[in-house]
């Protein structure tokens, strides 16, 4: 089963993430073949990290908490709040397969939340610049409740275009970067 997980730094906490950096590597190294993809979301300079995001496949929804809520950030206070949604995969690759490589261009995070019938379940025109695409999902897989996609994309602007406006309660776009030991 796959998983959507984003923390969201809570304010004032890149000290205590620049401390724990190696124990939250050390930590998504033992889950390295389940990862899909990961990477922070940054502030609009690309200075400062403002969340993690980890697409993982993990047996259940009970290993994708403990994955969540047992990284080393999250149990020292780094994040204020985690998003954790069943996931799938709809490109079938994980990041390290994507053509565009992990530099050049600028990266987004676009997660949908969803209002009503089920949106973008098919890729979307510009498959190219996707890096990971597919819904958010109940627990159990069978509610849609958004669509999250990582891309790359000339602007915020172009970056949420890849989701239909009409269809969601609400569109975030962060700045995105490839993540993990260079």
């Amino acid at each position: 089963m796959e998983f959507f997980c984003y923390h969201r730094d809570r304010p004032g906490s890149s000290a205590l993430r620049d401390e724990l950096l190696e124990e939250h590597w050390s930590y998504m190294d033992r889950y390295a073949k389940e990862l899909i993809a990961r990477g922070p979301t940054l502030t609009d300079d690309g200075e400062t990290a403002t969340g993690s995001v980890h697409i993982v496949d993990l047996p259940d929804p009970a290993a994708a908490r403990a994955f969540a809520f047992d990284e080393p950030n999250h149990q020292a206070g780094v994040y204020r709040d985690v998003l954790l949604r069943r996931w799938r995969n709809v490109l079938g690759r994980t990041m390290w397969d994507f053509p565009g490589g992990r530099t050049g261009g600028n990266r987004y995070l676009v997660i949908g939340l969803g209002d009503g019938q089920a949106a973008d379940l098919a890729v979307p025109a510009g498959r190219d610049e996707l890096i990971a695409y597919g819904p958010l999902l109940s627990d159990d897989g069978t509610a849609w409740l958004g669509t999250a996609a990582l891309l790359r994309a000339p602007d915020r602007q172009t970056a949420r275009a890849v989701l239909n406006p009409d269809r969601y309660a609400d569109i975030e776009v962060h700045n995105w970067q490839f993540g993990g030991r260079s």
